[in-house]
């Protein structure tokens, strides 16, 4: 989840940063997975893929304006390298032939990833700046969960998809 973050140390631009390459990280993997249904004829699970990197860009534009209105264009003292699929869908999630039900329930699995790693870094930091900002992003994670919700709970019950939907035939 993250390769050489010491919380303790982080800065409230620091902490933005990180934000803004979390929702970087998870529209590119939504937009990878997307493609890969599209390949597969699975569109109805590549649009919800497609809407889940419109709601990540959406999340990072708002990151991102915060982060300008509050400081400029300062360097960043984090990088990607610092983290691996925070919130982004594990890569083997999707599937031939998956189901929106399906796509939905990564994109869950992954709002809930999120949401663990911003609790997880709550436990290392003090400044109180940084722990609202964590805090907020928290949060933030819990209204993307019921979002995701709300949508599975208007689907119809879908039939469990298959990889393979032919019938065997003899030889």
């Amino acid at each position: 989840m993250t390769a050489n973050i010491d919380f303790t140390t982080l800065s409230a631009q620091d902490v933005l940063d990180l934000a803004i390459l979390v929702e970087d990280e998870a529209a590119e993997r939504y937009e990878e997975l997307a493609h890969q249904l599209e390949t597969h004829r699975t569109p109805e699970a590549a649009a919800f893929f497609r809407t889940m990197v419109r709601n990540e860009a959406t999340h990072r534009a708002r990151l991102l304006e915060r982060r300008t209105r509050l400081y400029g264009d300062a360097p960043r003292a984090v990088s990607r390298a610092m983290l691996w699929d925070v919130e982004a869908p594990e890569y083997d999630e999707a599937r031939a032939f998956m189901t929106v039900r399906q796509a939905m329930e990564t994109a869950l699995r992954s709002e809930e990833k999120a949401h663990a790693y911003f609790v997880a870094a709550l436990v290392h930091v003090r400044e109180p700046e940084v722990r609202a900002l964590l805090e907020e992003l928290r949060d933030d994670e819990v209204l993307h969960q019921e979002m995701i919700r709300r949508e599975m709970a208007r689907l119809e019950m879908e039939p469990e998809a298959e990889d393979f939907v032919d019938e065997p035939t003899s030889q």
